[in-house]
């Protein structure tokens, strides 16, 4: 999809591979279609409705884990350059013969088949259910993506499609990976102007020498790596304008090389009437002059003495006297010359290039959006969404409100930060307090407790949040092994005292701004616990590393791994020798005393400590 000839290799160096933080609190447009037919492609066949399944993790997953206001974007009615490139794909990978390749017409379109459509209406419900804006573009759906982001109504672009860098698009991530340490893999526009010296327009020059969605076949006999050398020898602003010169004009090439060629000759033919002084080369050490001069005079560039032999030259040796400098870059400018008229002879070749109907396409700021586009997130509606999942994917309502409260907790600590409120978490759990801090994939987050009100009804099994027992038989249905499938960390549910506590991962920056004074306290909390943990540690020190002072190594030395085992034997005597040895008196009892109650664990423990 998007640009021909492995064009994602030539980006490749140039990504960036984003961590957790990357997306918080941003806008990012999302082509539906290339997660649908990612979807598809990757578990069909192991999961019932694999396009609703994941939609829905992922798009929980970008709300709630990465902090990200997604856009949803649709694909609209294609053009007839691609519907005429789907039935081109379509024969080819049928193997029918291309001579009776039907031609779209003006205004018909081939659009997708009814099994994707009945997908795409089924994704588009669920996103709405779960509050989530949805747009519909013109044509494609990266063009419009490209277009949000060009014009700052978003922050970047998912999709795999190429094509977003030649619609404007800034900021594309192409792989979306939840559950790594950098899950976003990059790629900005100014990087690739930077890495590679390509603009738009050069890219759109390339698009259309290797093929791209709207014309697969490209300029024949021109690959990557050619279209991108002969596009960079021309500035952003005269790259497309060189193509039709080129096109229109190649007699005139031709004749400038002729011109080139006739010049080449007279000057040889002046040459011959008045010889310019010719270089000679020793042919032994490959300096200027030659073997008999160095001999008798000696080879500056070699720093050998008047009668001794100069050095002699290596394997491909090259001399760098400005003869042969000059001499080198007039054939590299020859050779550079010969290979640019035969690549414009391969564009003259071409019938209708370049298609003026491709690059107004690409340059167009019209793909779905002429005024200010209207985006808005609203809150899922909680009980519609178990009803469509649970006739969708056959769903238990519990499990499906379990998988949904990271976006309401999300939802809920936002309306705290922004203002607060005294509204309850799902209709009946207040925050607490904060447990502990959690490290998951080199990310930390906050462990918050929600604490069940005292005024909800336990028993309302329209609003109960399962325990984690009441999800194994729900889990063991679904194939875990399988890389796409992407599911959240699910909260759990514990009871303390007679109340119940529901637990759940948070973003730390996010509670912080939402409970300031429990967050602080929580802090000064944990800081008392680290002070007393490292007095506890710093009494301790004394009482196990006597048996150091006695080593006759000096203080600074580390004992060997022998030695270490030898004086830790020597605290804790075995049984035996316990019982034969009377006559250490009260010094036996002050050693085995302890260590009768201690387990052998334990004791490594306070030695390693």
């Amino acid at each position: 999809m998007g640009v021909g000839g492995h064009f994602w290799d030539l980006l490749k160096p140039q990504a960036r591979f984003e961590g957790f933080d990357f997306l918080r609190n941003k806008r990012v447009a999302v082509d539906l279609s290339y997660w649908i037919v990612q979807h598809e492609t990757a578990i069909k066949g192991y999961i019932r409705k694999p396009h609703i399944r994941l939609t829905f993790f992922r798009t929980v997953i970008l709300f709630s884990k990465f902090g990200a206001y997604p856009v949803f974007v649709l694909d609209g009615t294609p053009s007839p350059l691609k519907s005429q490139a789907r039935i081109l794909r379509f024969f080819r990978s049928s193997g029918i013969d291309l001579s009776s390749l039907p031609e779209a017409e003006e205004g018909v379109s081939v659009e997708r088949n009814r099994a994707f459509r009945k997908c795409v209406e089924e994704c588009v419900e669920l996103l709405e259910l779960l509050g989530m804006p949805v747009l519909k573009a013109k044509g494609e759906a990266e063009a419009l993506c490209a277009q949000l982001n060009r014009e700052g109504y978003v922050d970047a672009c998912i999709t795999a499609d190429s094509d977003a860098f030649l619609y404007g698009a800034q900021c594309v991530i192409k792989r979306f990976q939840p559950n790594s340490k950098e899950p976003f893999e990059c790629y900005h526009i100014s990087d690739i102007e930077a890495g590679l010296g390509l603009k738009r327009k050069h890219l759109i020059a390339v698009s259309l020498l290797v093929g791209n969605d709207h014309d697969l076949n490209g300029v024949m006999g021109i690959g990557l790596d050619s279209a991108v050398r002969f596009v960079k020898s021309y500035s952003e602003d005269e790259i497309l304008n060189r193509f039709v010169f080129v096109t229109t004009s190649i007699v005139l090439h031709e004749l400038a090389r002729e011109d080139i060629d006739t010049r080449g000759e007279s000057t040889c033919c002046s040459d011959r009437k008045s010889p310019k002084p010719k270089f000679p080369h020793c042919s032994h050490c490959g300096h200027p002059g030659n073997k008999k001069a160095h001999l008798k005079f000696s080879c500056e560039n070699c720093n050998s003495t008047a009668g001794e032999s100069c050095l002699q030259k290596p394997v491909g040796f090259k001399c760098h006297c400005s003869s042969c400098d000059l001499d080198r870059k007039e054939k590299a400018k020859k050779k550079d010359t010969a290979w640019r008229i035969a690549v414009c002879r391969k564009i003259a070749s071409q019938q209708n290039f370049p298609n003026d109907e491709i690059i107004d396409m690409y340059l167009s700021n019209h793909h779905g959006i002429d005024d200010e586009p209207c985006i808005g997130w609203s809150s899922p509606r909680t009980e519609m969404l178990v009803d469509y999942l649970a006739y969708q994917q056959h769903w238990e309502p519990s499990y499906i409100r379990q998988r949904l409260l990271p976006m309401l907790s999300t939802i809920y600590l936002r309306d705290m930060a922004s203002s607060s409120t005294n509204g309850l978490l799902y209709g009946q759990y207040e925050f607490h307090n904060i447990q502990r801090v959690k490290i998951r994939i080199g990310h930390k987050f906050y462990v918050v407790n929600w604490k069940k009100a005292a005024a909800t009804v336990l028993s309302d099994a329209a609003y109960t949040i399962p325990e984690e027992s009441d999800m194994q038989q729900e889990s063991a249905e679904l194939d875990e092994s399988l890389e796409m499938v992407e599911e959240i960390d699910v909260p759990y549910i514990r009871i303390e005292d007679g109340c119940c506590f529901l637990s759940t991962d948070e973003d730390m920056e996010l509670v912080q701004k939402a409970f300031p004074e429990k967050t602080s306290h929580f802090l000064k909390e944990k800081e008392l616990k680290e002070m007393k943990s490292r007095k506890k540690k710093s009494n301790l020190a004394p009482e196990t590393t006597p048996e150091k002072t006695e080593s006759p190594g000096a203080r600074g030395v580390q004992l060997s791994i022998t030695e270490f085992y030898r004086s830790s034997k020597a605290l804790c005597p075995n049984k035996p020798e316990e019982d034969g040895d009377n006559s250490r008196g009260s010094s036996k009892g002050k050693r085995t005393d302890p260590s009768s109650r201690v387990s052998k664990s334990v004791r490594r423990k306070l030695l390693f400590g």
